[in-house]
C-alpha cells in the first residue's frame, strides 16, 4: 500500500511509522521544512505545513496514497481542506479523533445540562451539543505544547467533515488519554514524583479516586492506527480506542505504585477535606468509561504490549525525562502533611 501520514514525527507518529514502513508499504510523511526532528528511515519526506495543505497539494496528490492517516486534525477547516486535497486521489482517510466528543465530556465540565450519560460509552453514545469544550486560554496553553492545535479545536466538526464526504471514505478513531515515552503532558508525573520523593502517604480526593476514564499506551495506540489503515474494508466506521478496562484513578495509582515499588499508602479523603491543590474540578460522578468491543471484533485488535510493561516503560521514561517546568504549588507537601493527621473523613486505600 501507499500510505501518507500527516503528523508522523510526533508522540504517536514515532511509534506508528516503523509499523508502516517495516511491512514494505511505500510510506510518505508530511514534514515541516523548519522541523528539527530526524528523518524517518524508509519514509519519503514531503515538505509542507499541515495548516496550509492546499499550498502543498501537488506533491501530496502526486504521491497518490491509497490511505491517508491524519494524526493532527483539530478543526473543521483542517478536515475540509484534507478531504478536498485528497478527493479523487486517495482511497481511504483514517482520521484521529478523541473521546472528548462524547456528551459525557460536557457533563463532567459542567457544559451539558441534564442527567449523567450512561457508561460505558459506545460509538453510538450521545455527542456533546456544545462545541469548543475547552476555553480559549486552555487552548493557548496547549498550543505551546502541541503546535498543530487550531484555535478552533473541536473533534466533533472534524468527524462530521470526514465522514460526510460522499466520495472519499473515512474511518474515525476516538483516542483516549495516552501515556508512554514522549508524553508531553507527563500524565504520570504527579504520582511518580510523590513516590520518588518517598512520601509516606498520598492523598486522593474521594470523587477523583473513584473516577474512571479510558487510557491507552502510545505503542498500542499506534498499533491500532496501523491496523485500521491497512486492514481494508472498514471505511465510514467510528471506533473507540482504549484499553479494555477503564480503571479508576485509585486503581491506576496502585498499579504505578506496584511498578515503582513504593511502600507507602493512599489516603482517600472527602472532597471537602482534601487540600485545595489536590481537588479536581468538575462533575466527577460522570465517568468516561468506554466500550472497545467494536474494534476488537471487527478488526481483531489486541494490545501488543501488556499493561505492566506499558507502565514500567512509562515510569522509566518519566524518571529519565522529568518536565522542565514543574508547578511547585501542585506539590504543597506542607499542606498535605497538615491534613494527614485529620482523617475523620478519610480512609486508607
Amino acid at each position: 500500500m501507499r500510505i501518507l501520514v500527516i503528523g508522523g514525527n510526533g508522540f504517536i507518529g514515532r511509534f506508528l511509522m516503523p509499523r508502516l514502513v517495516q511491512p514494505g508499504h511505500e510510506v510518505a510523511v508530511l514534514q515541516r521544512a523548519s522541523s528539527q526532528r530526524p528523518r524517518i528511515p524508509g519514509a519519503t519526506e514531503i515538505l509542507g505545513d499541515r495548516n496550509d495543505l492546499a499550498s502543498v497539494a501537488p506533491p501530496l496528490r502526486a504521491f497518490a496514497p491509497d490511505v491517508v492517516i491524519d494524526l493532527i486534525l483539530s478543526s473543521e477547516r483542517q478536515a475540509r481542506t484534507l478531504m478536498q486535497v485528497f478527493r479523487g486521489v486517495a482511497g481511504h482517510v483514517v482520521a484521529i479523533s478523541s473521546i472528548d466528543v462524547y456528551r459525557a465530556c460536557g457533563v463532567l465540565h459542567g457544559l451539558e445540562e441534564g442527567p449523567l450519560e450512561p457508561v460505558p460509552l459506545r460509538e453510538e453514545s450521545a455527542l456533546r451539543t456544545k462545541l469548543q469544550t475547552y476555553p480559549p486560554e486552555q487552548i493557548r496553553t496547549l498550543q505551546q505544547i502541541f503546535h498543530w492545535l487550531d484555535d478552533d479545536y473541536d473533534k466533533i466538526p472534524v468527524e462530521a467533515a470526514v465522514l460526510g464526504d460522499p466520495t472519499l471514505p473515512a474511518s474515525v478513531l476516538r483516542l483516549p488519554m495516552i501515556y508512554g515515552p514522549g508524553d508531553r503532558l507527563h500524565r504520570f508525573h504527579g504520582m511518580i514524583k510523590r513516590m520518588h520523593d518517598n512520601r509516606p502517604a498520598i492523598i486522593m480526593q474521594e470523587s477523583w479516586a473513584a473516577w474512571r476514564s479510558p487510557r491507552g499506551y502510545v505503542e498500542n495506540v499506534a498499533a491500532t492506527i496501523a491496523l485500521a489503515a491497512t486492514s481494508g474494508g472498514k471505511a465510514n466506521r467510528v471506533f473507540n480506542v482504549a484499553e479494555s478496562e477503564s480503571l479508576s484513578e485509585l486503581e491506576w495509582a496502585r498499579r504505578i505504585a506496584d511498578v515503582v515499588g513504593w511502600g507507602g499508602y493512599f489516603i482517600v479523603m472527602s472532597d471537602e477535606e482534601t487540600p485545595a491543590h489536590l481537588r479536581i474540578p468538575g462533575n466527577l460522578k460522570q465517568h468516561w468509561s468506554v466500550d472497545t468491543s467494536r474494534i476488537r471484533k471487527e478488526l481483531g485488535y489486541r494490545e501488543p504490549v501488556e499493561q505492566t510493561e506499558c507502565i514500567l516503560r512509562t515510569v522509566e521514561w518519566e524518571l529519565a525525562n522529568p518536565p522542565t517546568q514543574v508547578d511547585a504549588s501542585a506539590f504543597d507537601y506542607e499542606a498535605e502533611d497538615a491534613v494527614l493527621g485529620k482523617t475523620s473523613g478519610a480512609y486508607s486505600a
